[in-house]
């Protein structure tokens, strides 16, 4: 029956749309993409990275829809509970996490929504409940992320009927524009239904699709203006914090302009990205790429926090900046946030995450007074729900995305790894069937192991990126002279493939400091940030396992300024690996530690329920020197970051 409905839906579409169904006769209004994300179906995460995801399906993704009455009585699907942007936000990850691990029990959960969502389309083609609870009517904003949802959903089943909904909505969207213009949220993150717009018009191009982009482009948020006057250079105060303050509206704005690249053809659209990151980091960066917004702009303070969803929508961002620009950049910025942030803010199974997490986080406690702009006492401590519920919703995307994007098209005979993890990628290229496997422990080792498999011979280019952090990088082709690619490029090697070829890439990670806060240091080695280990004290807030809340104290000392190097601070450190296990981001397990020494700063106490003000280094220490043990900063709950240098 439901297969009945849908094509009932697909008809009324076409005769409703007339002669919009037809292709424009230009399908070069858009400029190209430099590379094509592939579908769902053609990339499977392997090691670590499939572990991960696997601990993600049993954790919150997997079985929130069971419990949390915001999924599990949805308004989206005919339940009495929140009918806005929750569900859409839980589909967006849960998605690609099903068909990436192809999990038969998350699919079957993912097309009972959509199935549900696809026939009970409104007949104006609106999607989902008209309104909500303290929600306008036709409030826009839940559409972006259902159609993006939508789009995934279709490249990894081939369902028909997907695209005529999605392009019925667009339409209901184009008309009631006019009426009523984009307004709170959909007005700053109004990239991401030009993001859902294009992938609709680069498979019917039709030129209304072009028309709403622009008319959506027009009624957004100038996120150009803003950062070309940039007025925000401190921690916000409450009475000045408005949308374009809000961090993760920033985080969803850095792809805005490079999408609309595509239509307007105007340069400085592409490269307002540039600016933009640059900014962020000037005025609010913290050692590992992100930016504090707690959930405002918070400045350069590493004892301010970065809201969970921020991180997850930077990676996005990331990823779609890499398929639009095809910087090596984004790659590496992607990176180290998916390598450092993104791991950071949850418990090792993944069935509680914090709101706000802080570079220099040294104790998560539920007590007032907090460092935060806004965000309430509990925004850091490990839960359901600390805080806001949109980050329960929305944290979903992230290593599923991350995934998905590790491989791009580049053409009909190009194969680009843009960024890495142990995976496999099955697609075709000029035709041809081709296999790649990567086996790596990547980040933590520098070894990439590379084996490409094609049944009959096929010439096509196969682009590496090399980090813009490494030096004297070695491609070795089995039988071949090793070669030195350049560093922050993509190294393409185009040949004729047949059979079995293998060949290997050592991406050498040398130690690396940053200055940072009251004239600090961080340390960092390839995409890794490497903090102070703080001995851990989990204490039970509130709930019942598995999901429940938990506070987070420090059973050991974490005032420690650092002996340092700086003219050579590889000689201050000293790295023991191991090979990363099935819980590669967990303090116990940690693939990573380093030696390194440092003296206690009694002085440097915690006050308003965080790590106190940051010394100004170089400082001085009367305590002895001891060594301290730092390891990757996805792999702790409480660290330091940036460190006070002590006085050589």
């Amino acid at each position: 029956m439901k297969q009945i409905i849908k094509k009932i839906a697909f008809a009324l579409f076409v005769i409703a749309s007339g002669t919009l169904v037809q292709a424009a006769d230009d399908n070069s209004v858009l400029l190209p993409v430099f590379f094509k994300p592939l579908p769902l179906t053609e990339i499977k995460p392997q090691g670590w990275l499939k572990n991960q995801l696997c601990i993600q399906a049993n954790g919150l993704s997997g079985h929130l829809d069971e419990f949390w009455p915001d999924i599990a009585q949805s308004g989206w699907i005919g339940g009495n509970a929140e009918g806005w942007e929750r569900g859409p936000y839980w589909l967006d990850g849960v998605v690609p996490l099903a068909y990436l691990l192809d999990n038969g029990i998350l699919k079957a959960k993912v097309q009972r929504w959509m199935d549900y969502i696809i026939t009970h389309q409104q007949s104006d083609g609106w999607l989902g409940p008209t309104h909500t609870k303290d929600r306008q009517p036709y409030d826009p904003w839940p559409e972006f992320i259902i159609l993006k949802a939508m789009s995934q959903y279709a490249e990894a089943t081939g369902d028909p009927c997907v695209v005529p909904v999605m392009m019925r909505c667009c339409q209901k969207l184009n008309t009631l524009l006019d009426s009523k213009p984009l307004f709170d949220w959909s007005k700053p993150r109004w990239g991401d239904l030009v993001l859902s717009i294009y992938w609709l018009y680069d498979r019917q191009p039709q030129p209304w699709l072009l028309e709403l982009a622009a008319k959506v482009h027009k009624q957004g948020f100038d996120w150009k203006e803003h950062f070309a006057d940039f007025k925000y250079k401190q921690k916000m105060l409450p009475a000045d914090i408005n949308y374009c303050t809000h961090g993760v509206n920033n985080a969803m704005s850095l792809k805005a302009y490079a999408l609309w690249y595509r239509q307007s053809h105007d340069v400085s659209d592409r490269d307002e990205v540039y600016n933009a990151i640059s900014t962020l980091d000037k005025h609010h960066g913290q050692a590992t790429g992100i930016f504090t917004c707690d959930e405002h702009y918070a400045g350069l303070n590493p004892s301010q926090g970065t809201e969970l969803c921020t991180v997850a929508e930077y990676m996005f961002s990331m990823e779609t900046l890499l398929s639009l620009l095809g910087d090596v950049q984004f790659g590496d910025r992607l990176e180290r946030i998916a390598f450092n942030n993104l791991p950071a803010t949850f418990k090792p199974g993944m069935w509680a995450h914090q709101f706000d997490q802080q570079a220099n986080q040294v104790i998560c406690a539920a007590k007032s007074p907090a460092i935060y702009t806004i965000n309430f006492p509990d925004s850091g401590t490990f839960g359901l729900e600390p805080c806001y519920g949109c980050c329960t919703s929305n944290m979903h995307q992230t290593w599923p995305k991350f995934t998905s994007h590790l491989w791009m098209k580049k053409g009909d005979d190009g194969l680009a790894a843009v960024a890495y993890a142990p995976s496999i990628v099955n697609t075709k290229l000029q035709g041809t069937p081709v296999n790649i496997e990567l086996k790596t422990d990547y980040p933590f080792g520098d070894k990439l192991s590379f084996t490409v498999k094609t049944k009959k011979a096929a010439t096509f280019t196969l682009y590496l990126r090399i980090p813009q952090w490494t030096q004297e990088s070695q491609l070795t082709i089995e039988n071949e002279k090793p070669i030195t690619p350049k560093p922050g490029t993509f190294y393409p090697i185009r040949r004729q493939w047949k059979g079995i070829t293998k060949f290997t890439l050592k991406l050498p990670m040398s130690v690396r400091t940053q200055r940072r806060y009251h004239n600090s240091i961080s340390i960092e080695r390839g995409p890794i940030v490497y903090v102070l280990k703080i001995a851990e004290n989990w204490k039970l807030l509130k709930g019942e396992l598995p999901h429940a809340d938990w506070e987070v104290y420090p059973a050991s000392p974490w005032n420690y300024a650092i002996v340092m190097d700086t003219n050579d601070p590889a000689k201050s450190l000293t790295f023991h690996e191991r090979t990363a296990g099935n819980y590669p981001f967990s303090s116990k397990y940690a693939p990573v530690k380093v030696t390194a020494k440092g003296k206690m700063l009694p002085q440097w106490k915690i006050e308003t329920n965080a790590a106190g003000p940051l010394p100004q280094s170089p400082v001085d220490s009367n305590k002895p020197v001891e060594n301290i043990t730092l390891v990757p900063y996805g792999c702790t709950h409480l660290r330091i970051t940036e460190f006070p240098l002590l006085k050589r």
